[in-house]
């Protein structure tokens, strides 16, 4: 996992939700979310594989007024803990780049608001 300091992009804490619909069919927590990476906690264990591609449903908290969107993600990491998991991703693409872009700058609008 990546040291906060050696980031290319900074990533702003999120409470939206993230559904990994490969996986399972219920929610995840967006724990954070750069331009370019994101991490999620799962409440159950789930089998990703480093590496692989996924599609990940954003859905950002009301307060936000972004409605949903998907980003096409890499798995780069995995750690498990206990019941539950925390996955780190890269982002490698997004279908609606308008309302993730948005959603990055309403993190970081948030994230300056709240030192």
């Amino acid at each position: 996992m990546l040291n906060e300091d050696k980031r290319k992009n900074r990533r702003y804490p999120s409470i939206a939700r993230a559904v990994l619909p490969k996986f399972f069919s219920g929610d995840a927590l967006l724990k954070d979310l750069s331009v370019t990476g994101c991490c999620i906690e799962c409440t159950m264990q789930v089998d990703v594989e480093i590496g692989g591609c996924y599609g990940l449903q954003v859905i950002p908290e009301e307060a936000s007024e972004i409605g949903p969107f998907e980003l096409a993600v890499e798995c780069r990491w995995f750690r498990p803990a206990g019941y539950s998991c925390d996955i780190g991703f890269g982002v490698t693409k997004s279908p609606n780049g308008k309302a993730f872009g948005r959603y990055v700058d309403y993190l970081a609008w948030r994230s300056n608001q709240n030192p």
